[in-house]
This record gives structure tokens, sequence and C-alpha cells, in this order.
């Protein structure tokens, strides 16, 4: 029905999160209105994007600037003793507008429905576990979606964070059951950092 050019590109925006093959091609059709120098300057960002943007070693959080570390993992004046686990590194942002938690974040990148080994290869286990053995980090707040798969990632992280003798807290109930963080304002998600248990 299209050309291959035209397919191909709904083929790869179709892989991107929420947009199916119908939302794709709305974009290619958009693309092609668009004048060069505004595709020349989307290529160009598109491609800057994977020269000057890494991964912070710590939390995984994505950053542009010298160094290994991002800015809130370089940051002198956060608490050490605190990590805060999210799935992705969207949910952080609110979370940090919050300016209720002063700690450390690590981004597990994705949950789990199931307790599959293909399922669990997807998060990022073995770094977590790593990073809480430094003795420093006193307190492990597992800050998931409470959704399904939110739920089931956060008793596995328990049932694997246990045996390394660290406080564990998930935040309080002021999240509704499905919600995603990332949509959370900020009133709602400062009253779930203070009830954690």
């Amino acid at each position: 029905m299209y050309s291959r050019s035209i397919q191909k590109l709904i083929e790869l925006f179709s892989k991107f999160p929420t947009v199916g093959p119908r939302t794709a091609s709305r974009f290619i059709f958009y693309l092609l209105g668009l004048k060069k120098e505004e595709i020349d300057d989307l290529t160009n960002s598109i491609n800057q994007l994977k020269e000057n943007v890494k991964l912070c070693k710590f939390c995984h959080k994505s950053f542009e600037k010298e160094g290994e570390f991002c800015e809130i993992c370089s940051n002198q004046n956060r608490d050490k003793s605190l990590l805060c686990i999210v799935e992705k590194e969207t949910d952080l942002i609110p979370i940090e507008k919050t300016k209720k938690y002063q700690g450390r974040y690590f981004i597990l990148g994705g949950t789990i429905s199931t307790f599959k080994k293909d399922e669990i290869k997807k998060i990022r286990m073995h770094e977590l576990l790593e990073t809480v053995k430094d003795n420093k980090i006193k307190e492990i707040i597992i800050a998931l979606n409470p959704t399904s798969e939110g739920e089931a990632t956060a008793l596995y992280l328990e049932r694997n964070l246990k045996p390394l003798n660290k406080k564990t807290s998930r935040l309080g109930r002021g999240l509704p059951v499905g919600a995603e963080l990332e949509y959370a304002d900020e009133e709602t998600l400062g009253a779930a950092f203070e009830g954690r248990k």
C-alpha cells in the first residue's frame, strides 16, 4: 500500500513505546510536509543524542557532560545513605520536583510481570545488588508504579535485597493503584514519600 521508504519508517516508529502503525504513519506524513532544513535538524539531533548523551555509572540516568556520573550522583550534598529504585528515568523527574527526597537513585530499566529468566534479564538486577552492597547505603526505597508489574517487581526486589540486611521501604499509598509516577502530582508523590513503609 505504501512505498518501501514509508513502510520502513512505519515499522521503525512502531517500535516506539505506545506508538502503533496508525500513529507512526501520521508521523511520517508530518515529516513529508517539513522543509529539508527541518528534516536535517531532526536527523542531526538524533545523531547528537547517541554521540553526546551517556548513562551515569551509578544510577543509569542519561546526562550530557564530562565525567562518569550525572548531576545528581556527583552532587556532594546528596544523602548517600538513601537509594531510591525507580523503573525508568521519567519516574525520577517527578520525585525530584517534590524536593522531599535528597538521596540517590537507581534506574532499574523495566519491570517484570512473571519470574521467567528472560523477563528478569530485562532489569538491572545484578547491577543493583552490586550497588546496594556499598555499606554507605542504609535505606532502599522501592518507588515503582502501583501496577501489577510494579508490584511483582517490588516483591522480587524485596526478596533479593533481604539477605543484604538493609532497611527497605516502599512508597506510601497516596498513589492510586494502576497510576504511573511520571504523571503523579507533586503533593501526592510527596505524601507517598513521607508515608513510605
